[in-house]
């Protein structure tokens, strides 16, 4: 078994983003619908700071961005963007210390991946931070230092907790198969050698100081392996977009202890089946591994598959709901 196998978590918790501007109800919802695994909810629906690069570049320390009609650019100074990203990520911790008085368990938190960083932020001449690797390495210097601080703040607020890191990295694939555009559209970043992707996030993961760090992707390839040697102790992936080559990495990743935050439940609005059909896939999946039934509840979470923002209020309860009984039922039933 890895190192990664010395962490086990509860059996269902989300991704992160809700539907809403209302910090407080958001936090009454996770923590009510994840008595044993509830996470720090994000509202992009407030705008730009709100939303997840907006939010993970409030954390960077000694770099700031700003809005630009193209998007998040770095610049000189704090400027309105960074406060207001800064105060709505206060917000939604004061409304998450309200409701975790006196709790004790896992407790998530998610700021984007340095590569999603790279391939999002932009440099002064408006070129993503991925084109230049030098910006890179002192972004990824940046966040460590800014996660580091996140995650003191949120000890402090909720003293009982272990905290788990989620590295929220949607465009990772596309930026190691050179497939993230310019600023021009017409041409597209080189591809990064995937030993520098990989050494750049094993040293953002060290920002958790031990602690148990997720990777999340809702794109397809999720690079399963790299992500394992680069000291993941959970991957998280929407479910339905996994195929049959998938095969030999997932099993690996289970046999080598790394923990999978299968996503079954649909992110937007749609017919939620029984909980025992959503995990359906999950047991197909065991079965044609030949992996122990047994295993299933110890190296399983389930969660929808990417973020709620998109959803109402009304089916984002459900869906959270829905993956706690989805959860009871993979371990009640492994079979």
């Amino acid at each position: 078994m890895s190192e990664n196998s010395q962490f086990r978590f509860a059996g269902a918790t989300g991704v992160g983003s809700m539907p809403g501007d209302d910090a407080r109800e958001a936090a009454k919802t996770v923590t009510g619908s994840f008595e044993d695994f509830p996470f720090l909810p994000e509202l992009p629906a407030r705008g730009p700071g709100a939303d997840m690069i907006g939010r993970t570049a409030g954390m960077l320390v000694e770099l700031y961005a700003r809005v630009e009609p193209s998007g998040w650019r770095i610049g000189d100074r704090p400027g309105r963007d960074t406060r207001r990203a800064r105060s709505w990520l206060r917000e939604d911790l004061d409304a998450l210390e309200e409701f975790t008085q006196g709790y004790e368990g896992d407790l998530k938190v998610q700021a984007v991946g340095p590569w999603t960083l790279a391939a999002a932020l932009e440099l002064k001449n408006g070129e993503a931070v991925l084109s230049d690797a030098g910006a890179c390495r002192d972004l990824a210097a940046s966040l460590v230092e800014g996660l580091r601080l996140h995650l003191a703040e949120v000890r402090r607020r909720v003293p009982g907790a272990r905290l788990v890191l989620q590295l929220d990295e949607p465009s990772l694939t596309s930026v190691l198969r050179g497939q993230v555009r310019t600023a021009s559209g017409y041409r597209t970043h080189r591809a990064v050698d995937r030993q520098v992707v990989e050494a750049t996030l094993r040293e953002v993961v060290t920002a958790q100081d031990g602690g148990p760090v997720v990777v999340h992707s809702c794109a397809p390839d999720v690079p399963f392996a790299l992500l394992r040697r680069a000291g993941a102790a959970a991957v998280s992936f929407d479910f339905a977009l996994l195929t049959e080559r998938d095969d030999d990495a997932i099993g690996e990743a289970v046999e080598g202890g790394t923990r999978l935050f299968t996503g079954v439940v649909s992110g937007t609005q749609g017919p939620l089946s029984d909980p025992a059909g959503s995990v359906m896939g999950v047991r197909t999946l065991w079965r044609r591994l030949g992996l122990h039934p047994g295993l299933l509840a110890e190296a399983v979470t389930v969660t929808p598959a990417c973020g709620l923002a998109g959803a109402s209020p009304a089916y984002a309860r459900q869906a959270l709901a829905h993956c706690a009984r989805a959860a009871r039922s993979l371990a009640d039933n492994p079979e």
